[in-house]
């Protein structure tokens, strides 16, 4: 049995769950706790939670700025691999997870903290991610997983607990759905989404317009490139999350990046989620376009063939481990020539991509033309195709021998 603890870092965000841990901790290893909170632009109030945070027992509490590193460090790498889980789904929580948890232990290691905490569940997957993080990066940490352990097991318990303590928390009425937020996405699941045949309430977005109320009038958007990374928005050279920002807003407009899916979570169950990606669904598209133009033919075949491992080690939480740096490497190798723009046409949800350009570009019209050319030679096809379906031949010639 783990020892008790005696400095704790808590990830916190002031609600009622993290809230009733942060008491929970104090009372049950009698350990000093700090709490954190990373804003990676979840668009919350962050004021107060300090003061929200030493009222409910806490040393201090710690807020990190990390919407810079979010988007370079993270959300960026995962884009050059155009990453999407099970066809759909662009990756938005799963890869907050591993900055969050990143921050944390540098807090723990700063403030000689030998535990940290989170809030999340036995059922879910950031429980996973979280501490999969942790051990990569200091496997004698302690890890407490309060929803794994104590005997509360509803909203309900968690408000009686804190009206036992005196707890100061603002107790609304419960949503019909939860909802997670970052600089990259909305997540929503739970609640009423649980009956896969429910669609979506139109009020439940909190970005994007209903694509059947979104302007009538196309928006046009050019995105900038450079070794793999979006770089400018219409000719403006931004910092890496104020160009997502930038294009959720657009994007937002005329609402681009719904998605509704059923997924299967890394811990068994499958779970619906509803994500709104706008500004993430803009730079896939237009990362493959500028790809399409600058990256050898087999090169991107390989890569793509790596797209479905590469986003399910994102999903179940290996951001930190060797195959997913070992994939990033390669992938990386293959951005090299990756610069250029991209025009995306934005329409009624729709992102469509209608012009790419770069310096380093592969295609030429001189080969590609349906016009009269002098640099190639269409008898050479004939020789191609007989060499390509030499083992087709052989194989139909030794089904014909057996048949006669």
């Amino acid at each position: 049995m783990a020892a008790h603890p005696k400095k704790i870092v808590l990830a916190y965000s002031g609600g009622l769950d993290t809230s009733v841990i942060l008491t929970w901790l104090k009372e049950t290893y009698d350990a000093e706790v700090i709490a954190f909170c990373a804003d990676i632009g979840q668009g919350e109030e962050l004021g107060g939670l300090d003061e929200k945070a030493r009222a409910t027992g806490a040393s201090k509490c710690i807020i990190a700025d990390l919407k810079e590193e979010f988007a370079r460090d993270f959300c960026f790498p995962m884009l050059r691999a155009n990453a999407i889980y099970e066809g759909d789904y662009l990756l938005g929580t799963s890869i907050a997870r591993p900055v969050i948890a990143k921050a944390m232990m540098e807090v723990a290691r700063r403030e000689g903290a030998d535990a940290i905490s989170h809030g999340a569940t036995g059922k879910g997957n950031d429980q996973v991610r979280f501490e999969l993080t942790a051990m990569a990066i200091d496997p004698r940490i302690q890890v407490i997983a309060p929803w794994r352990t104590w005997s509360l097991r509803s909203r309900t318990d968690c408000i009686e607990y804190c009206k036992d303590r005196k707890i100061p928390i603002e107790v609304t009425a419960e949503k019909p759905y939860s909802m997670d937020a970052n600089l990259f996405h909305i997540s929503y699941e739970g609640g009423v989404l649980e009956d896969t045949w429910n669609e979506p309430l139109k009020d439940m977005f909190r970005w994007t317009t209903d694509p059947q109320d979104a302007p009538d009038t196309p928006e046009y958007v050019v995105v900038g490139y450079e070794r793999g990374d979006p770089v400018s928005v219409g000719g403006e050279r931004l910092s890496p999350a104020t160009l997502i920002e930038r294009l959720n807003e657009i994007g937002s407009r005329h609402g681009v990046g719904r998605v509704d899916i059923v997924e299967n979570r890394f811990v068994g169950m499958k779970s619906r989620g509803v994500y709104e990606t706008p500004g993430g669904t803009i730079l896939q598209r237009a990362h493959r376009a500028v790809e399409s133009i600058t990256v050898d033919r087999e090169v991107l075949r390989i890569r793509d063939g790596l797209i479905p491992e590469y986003a399910s080690l994102v999903y179940r939480g290996f951001w930190f481990a060797p195959e997913r740096e070992m994939l990033q490497a390669l992938i990386d190798d293959a951005q090299k020539d990756v610069t250029g723009e991209v025009r995306i046409k934005l329409y009624k949800g729709n992102a469509d991509v209608v012009g790419r350009r770069s310096p380093n570009t592969l295609y030429d019209p001189e080969f590609a033309t349906f016009e009269e050319d002098e640099v190639y030679d269409q008898a050479d096809a004939t020789g191609f195709i007989r060499l390509n379906a030499l083992r087709l031949r052989i194989r139909a010639l030794r089904d014909q021998r057996r048949d006669d």
